[in-house]
């Protein structure tokens, strides 16, 4: 049975499925009715996140541009670049059990590809949600629907997923932020070009 979720709440995703390994986080959301002069363009990413809120190199990224962590623990499963149609928009795979043991957290974010030229945020993004299922028996464990107002924001961490002990756990966060992926970078520690 799925949980639905609301801003700042947590749950365990391995306490009630012992031997859960594999796991989609599936991220989904419709554009509104703005004329920007341009597609909306929405990418999903991972940050791979040790104690410090920190990555440990370039390769905990995992994006659009990086498909795969060199663990092959964290997987993105391809750039969507219109959003268009129902379900998940983008999707990452997540091998809980090979997961490099130095990694804590999991930050999963949405941003928009070229915002500010396209004089795009989110406000002008409905229906935005994450979701996770279990890989191999494909139920939907949890729902987190932002119903934020954003206004100026560009980037969003929907959440994470995180170590508590030998547990996983999830945490719908819900933070917007302005610069879109270049302020997410810099704030994992990432050396944005």
């Amino acid at each position: 049975m799925s949980v639905s979720l609301k801003k700042g709440q947590k749950v365990s995703l391995t306490k009630d499925n012992a031997g859960l390994r594999k796991v989609v986080v599936g991220l989904g959301w419709d554009v509104n009715a703005y004329d920007t002069g341009g597609d909306f363009d929405l990418d999903t990413a991972a940050f791979l996140l040790t104690d410090s809120g920190k990555v440990s190199g370039q390769d905990d990224f995992v994006y659009f541009g990086n498909l795969r962590h060199p663990s092959g623990a964290v997987e993105h499963m391809g750039d969507n670049l219109t959003g268009a149609g129902e379900g998940d928009d983008e999707q990452i795979r997540i091998d809980l059990q090979t997961v490099p043991g130095n990694i804590t957290k999991i930050a999963i974010t949405v941003t928009i590809y070229e915002a500010e030229a396209r004089r795009q945020n989110f406000g002008q993004v409905s229906r935005a949600f994450i979701r996770i299922y279990n890989e191999e028996t494909g139920e939907e464990m949890l729902r987190y629907d932002l119903d934020e107002d954003f206004s100026i924001e560009t980037a969003v961490v929907f959440g994470e997923l995180y170590k508590n002990g030998s547990e996983w756990k999830f945490n719908a966060i819900g933070n917007g932020y302005q610069g879109g992926l270049a302020a997410l970078c810099k704030n994992y520690g990432i050396n944005a070009e």
